[in-house]
């Protein structure tokens, strides 16, 4: 299981999620903030959860190149 967060309302629209992980990200056009594709929102935490492992490395590369620190990987 793949688990990604991102804490959305802390975004700075900088892009490098969507650079890193299109499958997973995009910029939102009303707001220029980061949404993570298919997730749950609770609290401001943007939360998806899939079975599919192929989605990490990407993933983990836009937690790395996050400037702003907003995005939380966990595999297990």
């Amino acid at each position: 299981m793949v688990i990604v967060t991102l804490q959305r309302d802390k975004c700075i629209g900088c892009n490098y999620c969507v650079e890193m992980a299109p499958g997973q990200f995009q910029m939102s056009k009303k707001d220029g903030k980061s949404v993570l594709l298919k997730s749950v929102n609770a609290k401001g935490f943007y939360t998806l959860k899939s079975a599919d492992h192929t989605i990490a490395e990407n993933c983990e590369l836009a937690q790395k190149a996050c400037p702003v620190h907003i995005i939380a990987v966990k595999t297990t």
